[in-house]
């Protein structure tokens, strides 16, 4: 395996999980994905650690999903079941993440798209520098948005509708009052707002804290794995149409 992507810094009982390719615009590839996969799942049992803030790099959050690598799931050598298990990365990944029983906060600066938007839905805050766009572009590309997405709890159904099929992009701003995002920051100051966050959640009574934590999420979120256990399933069955090649091929021209 390459160099690793993500680093994690114990400061007490918070810690600062960073990820950052150096190139791509931080685009999730499978090695990013398995990686910040494994990375929570170590916090599970961690009874150390009360709060983890995820970040990108200082320059971008994530361009979302490495088109390269989407297009290396078509290797014909691949059995069906290991191109499924490759599909089903992304919802294993955002399991991971909401599963923690810590209080998670993401910090997002200049742009988060696609999976760099799905992900950060699994954590419980999110913190944008006040430069900082969302861009859902699945459709545009012939996909439909999968990772367990969780936007229905969070701006209702005809917003969700609208960010997903109209794939406008979103500032700082309107994901606050759509209610994506608990805070904006000064440009280049997410992390340092979301670790502020992170300390203040920290010295909070444990025990209620992860309880009250369980309890939410277990009530808003009663339905998701009802309504998306085939999210990844559907996005290869959407992939391979010929609408969604040619669509494909339009955004990779144009961009």
């Amino acid at each position: 395996m390459n160099d690793s992507y993500v680093t994690v810094e114990r400061l007490g009982p918070v810690a600062l999980v960073t990820f950052d390719r150096h190139r791509n615009l931080n685009a999730f590839d499978g090695q990013l994905i398995l990686e910040l996969t494994e990375t929570a799942r170590q916090f599970h049992d961690d009874l150390e650690t009360r709060a983890v803030v995820l970040t990108g790099s200082r320059d971008y959050f994530s361009a979302g999903a490495d088109l390269e690598d989407l297009a290396s799931r078509n290797d014909p050598d691949l059995s069906d079941l290991e191109k499924r298990q490759i599909y089903f990365r992304g919802v294993r990944l955002c399991e991971a993440w909401e599963a923690m029983p810590q209080i998670t906060i993401a910090a997002m600066e200049k742009l988060a798209v696609g999976a760099g938007v799905a992900l950060p839905l699994a954590c419980d805050w999110r913190v944008l520098g006040e430069s900082c766009y969302l861009y859902v572009p699945e459709v545009k590309i012939g996909l439909n948005l999968q990772w367990g997405a969780r936007l229905i709890n969070l701006v209702g159904p005809a917003r969700a509708k609208r960010i997903c099929i109209l794939c406008e992009r979103m500032d700082a701003r309107t994901a606050m009052e759509w209610g994506l995002v608990e805070e904006i920051a000064p440009d280049g100051q997410a992390a340092e707002r979301a670790l502020e966050m992170a300390r203040l959640a920290a010295d909070m009574p444990a025990v209620a804290t992860q309880m009250v934590k369980q309890a939410v999420n277990a009530t808003a979120a009663a339905l998701n794995r009802t309504a998306s256990f085939a999210d990844a399933d559907q996005s290869q069955l959407t992939a391979a149409g010929s609408d969604a090649r040619a669509a494909r091929d339009r955004f990779n021209r144009k961009d």
